[in-house]
């Protein structure tokens, strides 16, 4: 079982950038895709969520500026992340979960800064 993030980097504010999580050895098309946050000093924080469906729901700091997505096929999930933040700076997580399992990426850096 392995969850795989990409993508991260550094960024000047009001730029995008779009995470991967690639995911194997288990049914991803059967879990929830969330991806979390953890800014240095701070608690990990949920940033986005979908469905196996296909529902997405977003925490009020990311609303209208980042989008979840998946694609099952290929065992993907996808962050896209708009109008970036000096505050959006931090280490992704991509988690996917259905109970009683759970499993967790590596994470991935994001840097906003000009």
């Amino acid at each position: 079982v392995q969850l795989v993030e990409s993508g991260g980097g550094l960024v000047q504010p009001g730029g995008s950038l779009r995470l991967s999580c690639a995911a194997s050895g288990f049914t991803f098309s059967s879990y929830f895709l969330i991806w979390y946050r953890q800014a240095p000093g701070k608690e990990r924080e949920l940033v986005a969520t979908i469905t196996s469906g296909g529902s997405t729901n977003y925490a009020d700091s990311v609303k209208g500026r980042f989008a979840i997505s998946r694609d099952n096929a290929k065992n993907m999930g996808y962050l896209q992340m708009n109008s970036l933040r000096p505050d959006d700076t931090a280490v992704y997580y991509c988690n996917a979960r259905r109970v009683p399992n759970e499993y967790w990426g590596q994470g991935t850096q994001v840097t906003v800064s000009s």
